[in-house]
């Protein structure tokens, strides 16, 4: 970030026009997996995590390069109704973005079981027992209707765990507050070609990889340790 932002100022001093600065901006890229296609199987097959990382995360990440270009343009050329617009494209491309990255290291092929620690004594404390949480979020996020997530998320305000969904693509904390821990995306492209139309199988499935490493490592970060 700070790159880009050295490119975009040194463009400016030397008189460069809008176009060279909205060249120099930094593009998002998509992220490698921590594991292969076949890691997580038998649970999410290879099959699906391919088409799911390499077509659908892929697609959010050029759609919001796209997206942010064309607000660069539209904000060099002061045209506020253009910015308006490019609104919700940036807004549901960056979800996704966002929503996928943490998702794919929410998920470990040596996941499943129990956390530990703080993590296990806050969900004890806001749910009274691990598997209390484990059935709200599952049924939570089953509920989805259409398309979108489920998730574990912190209240750093209130100091707390919570649960709940967002639509679509719309990213939890810029949309709730609240600092994503775990997520549970139930669009159908997740989940189709295995499961079809069963949604609570593959909800129910996920719990076999889930990655307590990586959600208690987002715990105690949100909680500002």
């Amino acid at each position: 970030m700070l790159s880009a932002l050295s490119a975009v100022k040194t463009a400016a001093v030397r008189g460069c026009g809008p176009v060279s600065m909205v060249a120099a901006r930094l593009k998002h890229t998509l992220p490698d997996l921590p594991y292969d296609y076949g890691a997580l199987e038998p649970f999410i097959s290879a099959d699906i995590m391919k088409l799911h990382h390499s077509k659908h995360h892929a697609t959010y990440v050029n759609n919001l390069n796209i997206a942010e270009e064309k607000l660069a343009e539209a904000q060099a050329k002061d045209d506020a109704s253009a910015i308006v617009a490019l609104g919700p494209a940036i807004r549901f491309n960056a979800g996704g973005h966002i929503n996928h990255t943490i998702f794919w290291q929410n998920m470990a092929p040596n996941g499943g079981g129990e956390p530990s620690g703080d993590l296990m004594d806050a969900i004890k404390r806001d749910f009274g027992t691990f598997e209390n949480m484990k059935k709200k979020l599952s049924a939570t996020t089953v509920g989805v209707q259409g398309s979108g997530w489920g998730w574990l998320g912190y209240n750093k305000d209130a100091s707390r765990l919570e649960i709940t969904t967002c639509p679509n693509q719309d990213p939890l904390h810029a949309t709730t507050g609240l600092i994503p821990l775990f997520g549970i995306d139930v669009w159908e492209h997740a989940y189709y070609l295995q499961y079809k139309n069963v949604r609570p199988d593959y909800v129910n499935a996920i719990w076999n990889v889930a990655n307590w490493v990586d959600i208690t490592q987002r715990f105690e970060h949100a909680k500002g340790k």
